[in-house]
C-alpha cells in the first residue's frame, strides 16, 4: 500500500493531500556499468551538482522508502536579512565540505557558512560595494560557491554579480591574502582587450557581463563562467563575449582565456560572416560547469549570440554559440565541441550543466557525457572524444520569412534517446478536455498563431498567418531549476521538463529603442495563452522521465506532482475527469542509492516526494514550508543524513530548509 503523506513537524500549515502519481511506463533493461562509475564523496556534497561530474547523486541510504515519510524539519535558515532588498527566490544549492555548509544569499551574493546540524550562521562575507554590482542584472541569481584544496589549504571560491572572483578561508570567511590581489581577482582584467574601470566596470558602449553560477575547480585550476542580460531585451548588436577564464587555484594567477566567439585565425572564426565576430557578444556559459579530472577536461555549455530571436546581423552558424565545449583544463585548448543549434534564433541556450556518467552500450564501456536541453533532447557523447553514442542527424528545417534573416538550412536531430518533451505544435496537440475548450483553442491559433514543428522560425508581429509558435519555448523542455540527475550505479538519467511554448513577436528595433541598431527585436520570449487561462496544449504539463543511457530507452515517465489547484478547480472543468496533469513547473531533484527525491518547483505545491528509481512509483511525500526553485542536496553529518533545499513563499523569501529523520528512529553509531 502506498504510504500517505504526512505533514512535517513544523509550524507551517499543510496543503491538501497529494493524489497518487501516474506511472506511464514501467521497464528496466539496465546492466552493470563499466568502467567504474564517477561518484560523489560518500558523506559530502562538494560541488553544485554533488561532484565534478554534475550527477546530483549521493550514495547515502539512511533515508529510504521505509522511513521517507518520517522526515521532519531539522532547521530553517532565513536569507531575507541579506539585502539590501530581500530576494524572493533563493536559487543556491549549498555545498557540504569537512563538516560545514557553504552557500550564498541575497542580492549582494553574500557568502555564508552554516552549521549543518543547527542552521546557525557561522560567518558571512560580503563584497565591497561597486557600481558594477549596482548595474548587474543577475544580482539574485547566485547558485552557490566552489571549494578546493590548494597547496595544502582549503578555499571557498565565490564569483559575484560585479564579476570578481574571491578566495575565502573556509574557517573564517576572510579573503586569502596570497590569492590574487588580497584575496580577489578582477575577472574583467582577463576577459579580453577591453579596458574598464575597477569600480564601474566596462563602458556601456562596449558591453556588459556578469555572473550567476559558481566556478568549478579541477586539478588545481579554477574555471569561471559568466552571463549577460537576457537576450530578448537587447536592442543593440554590440556586446562583449562570455569568454571562459581559468586561474591557479592557489595563487589566483591567470592561466588562460578561451574565446567563445573565435578571433581572427582561430578555429570557427569563419562561421561568423560579415565580420560579426568583431562586435557581436554574449555566447556566455551561464549554467554551472562539469569536469572529468582524470581526462583533464572541463565541459562548458553556452547560449546564443546577442539578441535572442534575430540574427540577421551575424550570418553563419556562429560557433561556439549554443554549443557543448570540452576544454583542456591546463591549457584551455578545445578538445572537442558540438553545436546543438546552428545560428540560434530560438533562445535555445543550454541551461544545465552536462552530466557525466559511465555506461555500457552493446557491451562496450563508454565514458559518457549527456546534455539535456530546452529542445527536449538528451544528447549523449563519448566525453573523451566527442563522438555521439547514437547518430545525430542534420535535417532540413523551415526557413525564415523575416527580412534580413538567414537561417541554417539544417539542424542536428537526436535519433536516440527519443525526445522527453513534446516537439512542435499541431492541432492534434491542442487542449481537448471538452469540445468547447478545443473549439476555443482552435479559434486562438487560427486567429493569432502559426503552428509548426521544432525549429519553427520566429516571425514578424504582423506576419502572414499570425505569430509563429515554437515548442518547446524559452522555458520549455529541461531548464536550470530541474535539469537532470544521473545515477552512476545504473546509468539511468532522470530529467525534469515542462511543456511550454513561445511566440516571440519581432518588431522594428527603433520601436523599442530609438538608438537601436538592430533591424528586428522582441521584448520578452512571448508566452502562449490558452482558453480562459488554461494551457493551450494537452497535458502532462510537467514530467520526470527516466532514461536508461545504456540502451537509450525511456524506462518510465511520471507527472511532476499533482494537478495544480488552478486547473483542478477551473470552472470550465467542473465534473470533467482530467487525470493528473502534473505541475506546470520544473521538478527539482536529486538521486541517492535508494531513492529519487524531488520537489515540484517554482510556484507549485510545497511538497517533497520520493519515488522508486526503477519504476517511478511514488513511495512517500512530506510537506515543505515553501516551494522550491533549485536543486536540493544531501549529506551525512555526525551519523545523520540531511536533505537541504531552498524554499520560497509563505513569508519565507530566500530560505533554506533542512530535513532529517527523527532522532528516536535512528540507530546509535557504532562504538569506535
Amino acid at each position: 500500500m502506498k504510504p500517505t503523506r504526512r505533514a512535517l513537524r513544523s509550524a507551517f500549515s499543510a496543503p491538501p493531500p497529494a493524489a497518487p502519481a501516474l506511472v506511464t511506463a514501467l521497464a528496466l533493461t539496465t546492466s552493470p556499468t563499466s568502467p567504474a562509475p564517477l561518484s560523489a564523496q560518500p558523506a559530502e556534497w562538494r560541488y553544485w551538482g554533488a561532484d565534478a561530474a554534475g550527477t546530483r547523486y549521493s550514495p547515502l541510504d539512511q533515508i529510504d522508502a521505509a522511513n521517507f515519510g518520517d522526515l521532519e524539519v531539522a532547521w530553517l535558515w532565513r536569507g531575507d536579512n541579506f539585502g539590501p532588498v530581500p530576494d524572493p527566490y533563493l536559487r543556491a544549492t549549498p555545498i557540504y565540505v569537512n563538516g560545514t555548509l557553504y552557500s550564498v544569499a541575497g542580492s549582494r551574493r553574500t557568502a555564508v557558512a552554516i552549521d549543518p546540524a543547527t542552521g546557525e550562521t557561522l560567518w558571512t562575507f560580503r563584497e565591497p560595494h561597486t557600481k558594477r554590482w549596482e548595474d548587474s542584472m543577475r544580482k539574485n541569481y547566485g547558485k552557490g560557491v566552489a571549494y578546493a584544496e590548494a597547496d595544502g589549504r582549503g578555499m571557498i571560491y565565490l564569483v559575484t554579480p560585479a564579476f570578481f572572483l574571491h578566495a575565502l578561508d573556509p574557517a573564517t570567511g576572510r579573503p586569502v591574502p596570497s590569492f590574487g590581489r588580497g584575496g580577489t581577482v578582477d575577472l574583467l582584467d582577463d576577459l579580453g582587450p577591453w579596458e574598464h574601470d575597477r569600480d564601474a566596470g566596462l563602458p556601456p558602449e562596449i558591453g556588459y557581463i556578469t555572473n550567476s553560477s559558481p566556478p568549478i575547480v579541477v586539478n588545481g585550476v579554477v574555471v569561471v563562467g559568466n552571463s549577460h542580460e537576457q537576450g530578448y531585451y537587447q536592442t543593440r548588436k554590440e556586446n562583449v563575449p562570455g569568454n571562459i577564464l581559468a586561474y591557479d587555484a592557489a595563487t589566483g594567477d591567470h592561466l588562460w582565456t578561451f574565446n567563445v566567439i573565435p578571433r581572427e585565425g582561430e578555429f570557427g572564426n569563419d562561421t561568423w560572416e560579415n565580420d560579426a565576430w568583431k562586435w557581436t557578444g554574449n555566447v556566455s556559459s551561464w549554467a554551472p560547469l562539469s569536469a572529468d579530472p582524470e581526462l583533464g577536461l572541463v565541459y562548458v555549455a553556452t547560449d546564443p549570440p546577442t539578441v535572442d530571436y534575430y540574427g540577421g546581423f551575424h550570418p553563419g552558424d556562429n560557433l561556439f554559440a549554443t554549443s557543448i565545449l570540452a576544454l583542456d583544463v591546463e591549457t584551455g585548448e578545445r578538445r572537442w565541441h558540438f553545436q546543438t543549434v546552428h545560428h540560434d534564433v530560438w533562445n535555445y541556450d543550454i541551461p544545465t550543466a552536462p552530466n557525466l556518467v559511465d555506461i555500457t552500450v552493446d557491451g562496450r564501456g563508454i565514458r559518457a557525457l549527456v546534455q539535456t536541453t530546452k529542445q527536449g533532447w538528451a544528447y549523449v557523447f563519448d566525453r573523451e572524444t566527442g563522438e555521439p553514442v547514437w547518430p545525430i542527424e542534420e535535417r532540413e528545417v523551415p526557413q525564415s520569412d523575416v527580412p534580413g534573416e538567414r537561417l541554417s538550412p539544417t539542424q542536428p536531430f537526436v535519433t536516440r534517446p527519443a525526445p522527453f518533451e513534446m516537439q512542435g505544435l499541431t492541432e492534434d496537440d491542442l487542449i481537448d478536455f471538452t469540445p468547447e475548450l478545443r473549439a476555443m483553442a482552435l479559434d486562438i491559433v487560427t486567429d493569432s498563431f502559426r503552428l509548426g514543428p521544432l525549429f519553427n522560425p520566429p516571425s514578424l508581429e504582423a506576419g502572414p498567418g499570425g505569430v509563429a509558435i515554437h515548442c518547446p519555448g524559452a522555458n520549455g523542455g529541461a531548464n536550470i531549476p530541474g535539469g537532470a540527475a544521473a545515477d552512476p550505479e545504473t546509468g539511468i538519467l532522470y530529467v525534469a521538463s515542462i511543456r511550454g511554448c513561445s511566440a516571440p513577436r519581432l518588431v522594428p528595433g527603433t520601436d523599442e529603442d530609438p538608438e537601436s541598431n538592430v533591424d528586428w527585436v522582441t521584448v520578452g520570449p512571448g508566452g502562449v495563452r490558452g482558453p480562459e487561462g488554461l494551457p493551450i496544449f494537452k497535458p502532462p504539463y510537467g514530467t520526470i522521465t527516466a532514461i536508461d543511457l545504456n540502451t537509450g530507452d525511456h524506462l518510465w515517465r511520471i507527472p511532476n506532482g499533482d494537478t495544480p489547484d488552478a486547473i483542478r478547480n477551473h470552472p470550465l472543468l467542473e465534473g470533467v475527469e482530467i487525470g493528473n496533469t502534473g505541475a506546470r513547473s520544473h521538478a527539482t531533484k536529486l538521486v541517492t542509492r535508494t531513492l529519487l527525491m524531488y520537489a515540484e518547483g517554482r510556484g507549485a505545491a510545497p511538497v517533497f516526494r520520493a519515488v522508486d528509481k526503477l519504476t517511478g512509483e511514488e513511495l512517500g511525500a512530506v510537506d515543505l514550508p515553501g516551494s522550491t526553485i533549485t536543486a536540493p542536496m544531501t549529506y551525512m553529518h555526525e551519523g545523520v543524513q540531511y536533505v537541504v533545499m531552498a524554499v520560497n513563499g509563505r513569508g519565507l523569501p530566500g530560505s533554506l530548509v533542512a530535513l532529517r529523520l527523527p532522532e528516536e528512529t535512528l540507530s546509535p553509531p557504532p562504538e569506535s
